[in-house]
């Protein structure tokens, strides 16, 4: 298989890593960046283009859309239009979504939206868990995913990157990106209540906080803290259950889960492999959603689609428009 990569920063870079971990085939790459091409081609060792007409005359079977994303729908359609497959990184804006989905509905083609968090090692955990009824039924959950912006690659100016942008501000991008497993353990969200706002003297037109309160379809209520200020990283979630509690701290790579039949805590680890250097996170996760893209196209199933993102959106814009507003906002 041949693989172009679009989009050469620092997501396309992970993913380029992912693929040669996976030994899945010929990369290529397209940024309109040079300096960007040049690194790519001494650290990976693989062709890159600064035109991606050009790139595309390689025939790729697959395009890997590492761009900004208020850019993934533009080369989405194109290969789409092309009859390629493709896979884009979390979305943020839902400009053309409708259109995309149309276009793949009769197509033989794998149109794979990132669903990142559902391949960590602790999220596969609490959805087993919770899915086992350990904890009996779930009743509400409390979740905070927080780290300071500058501090999300420290080695550019965080004001020059997409996250600065209120469109695609960091807050707002790590709202969906959390939503995406949430809702895959606990179901759709009903009714959606938030504060949300811009609290630091960081040099960014962006909201850095957003303070959510979900109630679900099923009648779980959740909180939702997602924040691009924490000079500390932070993801920690507790959920309550009528008969335990389970935990779960980024930090410490464990799972604690609490029943009363038991009394006392049992531990699961959560290890998420080595981080890349520079990075805090590690790669598995990762890996794992580019080997279920080679799969998919292999004739599997990749377990998340535009319709699921979509809908994701549709809660964030949601949250939105309640802290907007000042009204909680009912979700269809």
């Amino acid at each position: 298989m041949k693989f172009l990569h679009v989009g050469l920063g620092s997501m396309g870079k992970r993913r380029i890593r992912n693929l040669q971990y996976l030994k899945a085939g010929e990369l290529i790459g397209f940024d309109l960046r040079e300096d960007r091409r040049k690194e790519v081609e001494e650290k990976y060792g693989i062709r890159t283009f600064g035109d991606f007409e050009k790139a595309m005359e390689e025939n790729p079977d697959a395009l890997i859309i590492s761009t900004p994303p208020d850019l993934h729908m533009k080369y989405a359609l194109i290969a789409a239009q092309r009859n390629k497959h493709f896979f884009t990184e979390a979305s943020v804006v839902d400009d053309d979504m409708a259109k995309l989905i149309d276009l793949c509905k009769n197509k033989k083609i794998v149109a794979a939206p990132s669903c990142t968090m559902r391949f960590h090692p602790a999220i596969k955990k609490i959805k087993e868990l919770v899915d086992s009824g350990i904890i009996g039924k779930s009743l509400a959950f409390t979740y905070h995913s927080g780290q300071y912006l500058p501090d999300w690659h420290p080695w550019e100016d965080y004001r020059k990157f997409y996250v600065a942008k209120r469109a695609t501000g960091a807050g707002r991008e790590i709202v969906p990106f959390e939503l995406t497993w949430l809702t895959w353990v606990f179901g759709s969200v009903k009714t959606i209540s938030c504060f949300k706002g811009k609290l630091t003297k960081m040099e960014v037109d962006i909201d850095d906080t957003y303070q959510t309160i979900m109630k679900f379809k099923n009648g779980i209520l959740g909180h939702l803290l997602v924040d691009v200020i924490a000079r500390a990283a932070y993801r920690v979630f507790r959920l309550l259950g009528e008969d335990g509690v389970i935990e779960w701290d980024w930090s410490t790579q464990k799972i604690r889960v609490f029943t009363v039949n038991d009394k006392k805590w049992t531990e699961y680890s959560a290890e998420e492999g080595t981080p890349e250097k520079g990075y805090i996170i590690g790669e598995k996760m990762y890996i794992d959603e580019m080997n279920s893209f080679i799969k998919a196209m292999k004739g599997g199933k990749y377990p998340y689609s535009f319709e699921e993102d979509k809908k994701i959106l549709e809660t964030l814009y949601a949250a939105e428009k309640s802290s907007d507003d000042d009204v909680h906002v009912n979700i269809q």
